[in-house]
């Protein structure tokens, strides 16, 4: 049964119950959990005096120092939502956020460092109030299509709802479970990682951009973290997976992977299950927008639904919400229709920072609950959700629509591609052909052009001409983006 005590409670509990278990490790830092509560407490009584005639949350820039943490529970214990900023973000964009979020204070981890050296120990204290119920918790700000980032507004509710259920569906051990952190705090994947360690007692490993950017520093990174719970972009597991001794001898205690993010392709599942399922890791496929609290979908991928699916669903909506696929008009379509997918929950976000009319277009009200437009397409099927790409991923190509993540999900079915990105090759302002960027399941049988020839024969089997790619690229692995996805961008560059 989920914990009814306030989630701040449930956290700090643990300063009592293993006040020396590491909570968060770092760069070979280590920060206990008694430091951690002490910390946060300290410095929560710091922001309490300091903030007393401001207004606006907490915006927290770094990257996984374990003044961040410290920094973000002090900031709701003192009645503030916290923004994270990654170092990746660019400065001009930084600025945008702390200025669109309105931030009473913004710190650094030096900064929290410099001030907790001269504070004394709370002992008991407490700030004036706390965040509740449906307070703001923290924002997130992610990209908007005019430009400007948007700030997503999750309450303690929101989290709460989200955490709830992650706890309940996977039974994590009380103080004994060791959660990878792939994602930077300031992308909402690592909601899961953070929130589901924190509520159990668990140590959050982070990997740093330095360790993501050196193979070598990576695998040691994992060999030596003793990780149980592994979440991180399904592109990320599928670069690990080119080093043939990632497997369970590399993590040998390892129960589960937790992806969300982007498509899973059934390709890495079924190698992720050949090299960690004999020793019981378990693979999980999640779905969520930041906007609903990281997923409010999910399904164990095992050697059945392998066989059953392709593409993969992203799984069963979360007990106590609904995720529905819609018509234009808003009505429910039948089961199996494409439509867009609409979550109405506990989980949704009240709606966007400072922006009512963008949160109205949103947002809403459905079957007496908190609604979002997600803008991605889906179907239903047997119960299971299957998301089918973004409803604004569409071009035109010689007059005929296309939609990028339908031409993706059918090449991923192909057995000799285990991933893909297809970007629009464009000259003069206009669509002219597309481009598949492609990840091979194993090692590429004949040239180039023959490899290209023998994947259209077989794709041009599921789908009209019109919607091959003309050229394919082939790659060992994807660029990553600091948020673990496949970083479209860099690859939109080989294009010239």
């Amino acid at each position: 049964m989920p914990d009814s005590s306030h989630l701040l409670d449930r956290i700090d509990r643990w300063a009592i119950e293993c006040p020396t278990r590491p909570a968060h490790t770092s760069e070979g830092r280590v920060l206990t959990w008694g430091e951690l509560v002490a910390q946060s407490d300290a410095l929560a009584l710091w922001m309490d005096e300091k903030l007393a005639e401001k207004q606006g949350p907490v915006a927290v820039h770094g990257h996984k120092q374990p003044e961040m943490l410290v920094a973000f529970l002090a900031a709701v214990k003192a009645g503030r939502p916290y923004v994270p900023m990654d170092v990746s973000i660019p400065e001009q964009r930084i600025a945008k956020i702390v200025e669109g979020s309105g931030a009473a204070l913004v710190l650094t981890p030096g900064e929290v460092s410099e001030v907790l050296s001269q504070l004394p120990p709370a002992e008991g204290r407490k700030p004036r109030r706390r965040v509740e119920g449906s307070d703001p918790f923290y924002v997130l700000f992610t990209s908007g299509s005019t430009g400007e980032p948007k700030g997503v507004v999750i309450t303690l509710s929101n989290l709460t709802a989200f955490v709830d259920w992650l706890c309940t569906e996977h039974l994590f051990k009380r103080a004994g479970e060791v959660f990878l952190n792939q994602a930077p705090f300031s992308f909402d994947l690592s909601v899961m990682d953070l929130y589901g360690s924190l509520t159990t007692g668990g140590t959050l490993a982070s990997v740093t951009k330095e360790e993501l950017s050196n193979l070598k520093l990576l695998y040691q990174r994992l060999g030596d973290s003793g990780v149980t719970t592994w979440v991180s972009t399904p592109s990320f597991a599928q670069m690990c997976l080119i080093e043939k001794g990632f497997h369970s001898g590399m993590l040998p205690n390892l129960s589960r992977f937790l992806f969300c993010g982007e498509t899973l392709a059934p390709e890495t599942a079924s190698q992720l299950l050949e090299r960690f399922g004999a020793a019981g890791a378990e693979v999980w496929n999640t779905y969520g927008p930041t906007e609903a609290t990281v997923a409010t979908t999910s399904v164990r991928v095992d050697h059945a639904l392998l066989t059953q699916y392709s593409p993969l669903p992203v799984g069963y909506e979360m007990p106590g919400t609904r995720v529905i696929v819609v018509d234009e008009s808003g009505a429910e379509v039948q089961e199996g229709e494409r439509g867009e997918i609409v979550i109405v929950g506990p989980n949704v976000s009240p709606g966007y920072l400072k922006k009512p009319e963008l949160t109205a277009t949103v947002f809403g009200v459905r079957e007496g609950q908190p609604s979002y437009r997600t803008g991605d397409w889906g179907r239903a099927k047997a119960g299971l959700i299957f998301f089918e790409g973004r409803m604004d991923g569409q071009v035109k190509v010689n007059g005929y629509r296309i939609e990028l993540g339908d031409l993706e999900a059918n090449l991923r079915v192909l057995p000799e591609i285990a991933d893909v990105v297809v970007l629009p090759v464009q000259k003069q302002g206009r669509v002219e052909s597309l481009a598949a960027f492609v990840v091979l399941s194993g090692p590429k049988e004949g040239s180039d052009f023959e490899v290209s020839a023998k994947l259209k024969g077989a794709l041009g089997e599921r789908l009209p001409a019109y919607m091959l790619p003309r050229k394919f690229f082939f790659l060992d692995a994807f660029p990553m983006t600091p948020n673990g996805k496949a970083d479209r961008r860099k690859l939109a560059e080989r294009l010239g």
